[in-house]
């Protein structure tokens, strides 16, 4: 058996800034059973995948009976279950296990156990109320997840392709630089202040990152940081408890619902529905921050790119022939 320390899996499996409810409220238990199941048993990141799946569902059984004790049962369930979620991902990070079939398991039981829940806890709220709000509350909640999902999937794709065209305009201009250093002695300053002006976005990538690994190398965006200076003494003030600056996540918002709404509703009646826009607007309004940002990113991508490709431009006057190479473009990104 292995024998992983408490510090080893903080180390290994931590995420670098992660939502609020996943450090104080999670990781202070899943590590521990994280520690207990890499030592002791041979349980894989799927069969915890799985078993996350089976609790959260068990979780949406509770909602649909409607009582107040079993609205308490689905939100410690429901808990539980994200727990356990959160677990299989640290197992694999831990003993090295991960696979791309259980990133993908892993998404799709997300996916299905929000849908089961969603349907559960409102429609038992409407077998027992009769009030159809609660039914468009279910398609709300649906929507705002898959709206979520999807829109954070593309702005990461979008950016690693804005990243992946930077890193080739500059391998390009500096294959360039050096050719026309060697033809005049001239080195052009500008150049390395225009390929810097653009660097990795801890707020995008940082989240894949775990304790262990250097940040070093990452840079905020220039043109979020000019615009909110004070943003910056938020952030490392958030960074040093390992909490990220988006508050409000899809994981906060599915706490809302299947835990906050459902104690709320025990001891309130009726509280789902508002319980439920509060978490909405939370989760709106922080995606719209995002997306402010990534329309900032992208007009920094732009500028800097167009300022790369002028001076590729310039470098293949003053170089032979035979290093003559395409500026990089735009793209569809």
């Amino acid at each position: 058996m292995a024998n992983f320390t408490l510090d080893d899996v903080r180390q290994r499996t931590y995420k670098a800034r992660d939502a609020w409810w996943t450090v104080l409220l999670v990781d202070p238990l899943a590590s521990r059973l994280v520690k207990l199941t890499a030592n002791r048993t041979r349980v894989t990141p799927n069969q915890l995948t799985v078993g996350a799946l089976v609790l959260g569902l068990a979780a949406g059984a509770c909602f649909a009976v409607a009582s107040w004790p079993w609205l308490l049962a689905g939100a410690l369930l429901y808990h539980l279950s994200f727990t356990l979620d959160c677990m299989d991902g640290k197992i694999a990070r831990l003993k090295g296990t991960g696979s791309v079939f259980g990133a993908w398991l892993d998404y799709i039981f997300d996916r299905v156990r929000v849908l089961a829940c969603a349907i559960a806890l409102m429609g038992g709220q409407y077998h027992a109320t009769g009030n159809e709000a609660y039914i468009w509350t279910a398609l709300a909640v649906v929507f705002l997840d898959m709206l979520r999902y999807m829109d954070a999937l593309e702005i990461y794709k979008i950016r690693a392709q804005m990243r992946d065209t930077l890193t080739a305009a500059r391998e390009e201009a500096h294959s360039l630089e050096a050719a026309a250093q060697r033809a005049n002695g001239h080195v052009d300053e500008d150049l390395r202040s225009a390929e810097g002006a653009f660097a990795d976005d801890p707020e995008a990538d940082m989240e894949d990152r775990v304790v262990g690994d250097d940040p070093a190398n990452a840079a905020l965006q220039s043109g979020f940081y000019r615009r909110f200076p004070w943003y910056i003494r938020v952030r490392n003030v958030l960074m040093a408890g390992r909490i990220r600056p988006h508050l409000f996540s899809g994981i906060e918002f599915q706490m809302g619902v299947f835990i906050v709404a459902p104690i709320a509703a025990a001891a309130i009646s009726g509280a789902i529905i508002p319980v439920v826009a509060a978490s909405a607007a939370g989760l709106l309004t922080f995606e719209l921050i995002i997306i402010y940002k990534f329309w900032l990113a992208a007009r920094d991508y732009s500028r800097n790119l167009t300022n790369l490709n002028t001076k590729i431009t310039e470098y293949r006057t003053q170089t032979p022939g035979d290093l003559t190479t395409t500026p990089a473009t735009t793209g569809s990104g």
